[in-house]
């Protein structure tokens, strides 16, 4: 695996027209079973983690996410 410099996690808002790509990601799901959009979610999941690579950064993701789940 070639070195990389290591990077943090980006949090701030960082996609073009989010507005549009939530929609996007709605449509998506538009039509399937719960069940279908789970496994959808989960490839999802899979292939954004394989292209972003970096350990760290999908660790740092994940906390992130298990975090903003739960009121404090």
């Amino acid at each position: 695996m070639p070195d990389r410099p290591q990077s943090a996690l980006v949090t701030l808002p960082n996609i073009p027209d989010p507005d549009g790509f939530y929609s996007e990601l709605i449509a998506l799901h538009d039509g399937r079973s719960a069940q279908d959009s789970a496994a959808l979610n989960a490839r999802l999941i899979l292939l954004l983690a394989n292209h972003i690579g970096d350990r760290d950064v999908l660790r740092a993701a994940m906390e992130a996410a298990a975090d903003s789940g739960h009121a404090r």
